[in-house]
């Protein structure tokens, strides 16, 4: 039953990553269309987050200290970028959807944190440096992370406008980084370490809300401050969720074939410890399809937006050709 479900699911992978042909041209002067805004977006993103760590002057300066030694540090930001890039998209302005391109990227550095610990995965290094709880010890660590997630909403409740929008921004993250949501999957990853995964359905379970639903929330952050209607708010959200099955495969994937260097963290680690990957219950090859084939449907969630669409659709090929 098992091969039956995974040769399915290959099938159409492969189907839809022939359509990827098809936007190549499309693709590519999105692609340099984005490249030209990145760094500028990056640094407005960058410049926004400093305002906000070095605000509250009550914080311990050693918690502070903390905080920003891990949101500092660097990374694609590619969630932040996400947020305002679905807002552009969905016809509003990129600048009012920045609080919650910071929230996001709070809550994602505090779950990176978190995740180091010992206690967790009991990583040393991460982008490149090490890790928080190495330089900070694990308790600060721990209140570091508690603290980003905290000023995540801060930053919600108060900076986005109107209110209501900004309650429904509140809900849509906390959902995706709750028990249902991030911290529920996991839960469940650490369980299937003991228990075993046997199905592709229940591996992208676990990575539906592990990474997924936090990707998938950039997308529905951004669209819900431009306020659209339902069914642009669904296709955000479905293709959020793509993409974020897509950048999981390609993280499996760095894992056996990266540089720790280049990666700027331990690879190999998934196999020491056990854990199956999609490289293990697929291959690489058919790994390397299914992304692909997850990528085309993502772009196909953006059909309807037009020319307005195509940094999101370059968004997606950065995901996939990503080699760190």
């Amino acid at each position: 039953m098992v091969e039956i479900s995974v040769a399915a699911h290959l099938i159409i992978g492969f189907i839809l990553a022939r359509t990827l042909s098809n936007m190549t041209e499309k693709m590519a002067s999105s692609v340099i269309s984005l490249d030209e805004t990145w760094q500028d977006r990056r640094r407005q993103i960058n410049q926004q987050l400093d305002q906000y760590i070095d605000s509250g002057s009550d914080c311990p300066p050693r918690l502070r200290d903390a905080m920003s030694y891990s949101l500092r540090a660097g990374g694609k930001r590619l969630r932040p970028l996400l947020v305002l890039q679905a807002c552009e998209a969905c016809g509003g302005r990129w600048q009012d959807a920045l609080p919650a391109a910071c929230a996001i990227e709070m809550v994602h550095t505090y779950s990176l944190i978190h995740d180091d610990l010992p206690a967790m995965d009991n990583d040393d290094l991460r982008r490149g440096q090490p890790t928080n709880h190495v330089m900070f010890g694990e308790a600060l660590a721990i209140l570091a992370g508690d603290g980003l997630l905290t000023l995540a909403f801060e930053v919600l409740a108060r900076d986005i406008q109107p209110p209501p929008v900004a309650a429904a921004c509140c809900v849509d993250l906390a959902l995706a980084a709750g028990r249902s949501g991030m911290v529920g999957g996991q839960v469940a990853d650490i369980e299937a370490e003991g228990t075993g995964v046997t199905s592709l359905e229940q591996l992208e379970s676990i990575h539906l809300r592990k990474t997924g639903q936090l990707l998938s929330s950039s997308l529905t952050l951004g669209a819900r401050i431009a306020q659209v209607d339902t069914d642009l708010l669904n296709r955000m959200a479905n293709y959020g969720k793509c993409l974020g099955l897509a950048f999981q495969i390609t993280d499996d994937l760095l894992d056996v074939r990266g540089d720790a260097q280049t990666v700027g963290k331990a690879t190999r680690k998934d196999a020491t410890h056990g854990k199956l990957t999609y490289p293990s219950l697929l291959g690489e090859e058919a790994s390397t399809c299914r992304a692909r084939g997850l990528i085309a449907e993502a772009c196909r969630w953006l059909v309807p937006l037009g020319e307005r669409g195509h940094r999101l659709e370059a968004l997606a090929q950065f995901v996939l050709e990503r080699d760190h």
